[in-house]
């Protein structure tokens, strides 16, 4: 009799394992299987936007949205979709809350465009400086922060942003802001000065520019 209540005892251990078990693995497919959801509606997103089939590429992040409330990736992307509207009232909360859950530059730099789009320079010009804290290497952060100041008319600092703009990336479209700049400001040497760099830079280009290999003239015999 003991060893039957034993035997008994053991199949009850092991149904109940089987059972634990069994509901730890459907715990570890649904992640997997809400992430591949997940994957899938980016794609779609993505390609909505690429596609310029935006009322698409919108459903697709409000269902990611739908799954996961404090995907700052995907309220940024939703800014940036509204923007493209000029649904501006939208995309400054969809900005303005990708950067509270998760502050980048990016999301950041963003929110300050848009503020600059509405006229809003004072707002525009905390999130660029709260930007540049974060990341300063970048040329279009500089750009953009020294937009917003021309419009505050602190021309000053606009100058050396511009100026570091072109140090860090040395090309004809930062070039030519800064020279519209001392050209504005009257500053009419530095202008020629950069003007000279512009056109070097065209001149290099046109001598690096590969060579088109010229094919022989077939000749019919």
């Amino acid at each position: 009799m003991l060893e039957l209540s034993l035997v008994i005892l053991f199949a009850l251990l092991v149904f109940v394992a089987f059972r634990a078990n069994l509901k730890n693995s459907e715990i570890v497919i649904l992640p997997k299987k809400v992430s591949n959801r997940l994957g899938i509606l980016w794609d779609i997103a993505h390609e909505g936007m690429r596609q310029n089939r935006l009322l698409r590429a919108e459903k697709a992040l409000l269902t990611i949205l739908k799954i996961d409330n404090k995907n700052a990736p995907a309220y940024n992307r939703l800014g940036i979709l509204y923007a493209k509207q000029k649904e501006y009232k939208d995309a400054i909360d969809c900005f303005e809350i990708a950067s509270s859950i998760e502050p980048t530059p990016t999301s950041i730099h963003n929110l300050g465009l848009i503020y600059y789009e509405t006229e809003n320079y004072q707002k525009a010009l905390q999130a660029f400086e709260l930007a540049l804290k974060m990341e300063d290497n970048l040329a279009t952060r500089h750009i953009a922060y020294a937009k917003v100041l021309e419009k505050l008319g602190n021309t000053k600092l606009m100058i050396s942003e511009l100026e570091k703009a072109t140090e860090l990336e040395p090309n004809e479209e930062s070039y030519s802001l800064l020279r519209k700049a001392y050209e504005d400001l009257s500053m009419h040497e530095q202008a020629r000065l950069v003007e000279a760099k512009i056109k070097r830079l065209k001149l290099n280009a046109k001598i690096n520019q590969p060579k088109r290999v010229l094919r022989p003239r077939r000749v019919v015999i």
